[in-house]
């Protein structure tokens, strides 16, 4: 009996670490979204204290393929990702719509002040609220949305010139294209 009580803890300990075990080997950034092929959840939020440009509204992601990336001045990936951003955004690859979450009043505006502004629009989501409507786990996500505001494509992380090649530019020629 006292052998099967030594036992117990060792086989939990074992089944815990297996889980463990098999978690470490999925991939962060294929978490599946459950608004992929819906619209957009509705939103409508005021600009980032220090850029007037009239802030975002899910209406505003209607009528050609866009990104929306969600970044914060405090995401250390998002610092990673934003040359590139500005690159593509200058080179009229993409139009990149922005939703700075969670920041403090000033901090996004004088993160773009330093690193350059790719967005053509921002929307302020200092309480979160928009980022927990999309499923936001962390910054920087990026959703490709398609010309009648669905969403069609969620990429986790940041975005080098890799991802953009072989994973976003083709699914946004295929949604231009009609496919």
């Amino acid at each position: 009996m006292k052998r099967l009580a030594l036992l117990i803890p060792l086989a939990a300990f074992l089944l815990v670490g297996a889980f463990f075990a098999i978690g470490l080997t999925r991939d962060p950034t294929r978490i599946p979204s459950v608004l992929i092929d819906h619209p957009l959840p509705e939103f409508s939020l005021s600009s980032i204290e220090g850029v007037d440009d009239g802030g975002l509204a899910a209406q505003d992601l209607k009528g050609d393929v866009v990104l929306l990336n969600v970044f914060a001045s405090w995401c250390v990936s998002c610092r990673i990702e934003h040359p590139f951003l500005k690159k593509l955004a200058d080179s009229g690859e993409a139009r990149i719509y922005g939703l700075d979450w969670k920041d403090k009043p000033g901090d996004g505006a004088a993160w773009l002040a330093r690193l350059g502004n790719p967005y053509e629009r921002i929307g302020d989501d200092a309480d979160g609220r928009v980022a927990i409507d999309l499923g936001v786990t962390g910054a920087p996500e990026t959703f490709i949305i398609d010309q009648e505001g669905r969403v069609r494509y969620k990429y986790i992380g940041p975005i080098t010139p890799e991802v953009w090649m072989e994973t976003l530019a083709p699914k946004i020629e295929e949604l231009k294209e009609g496919k």
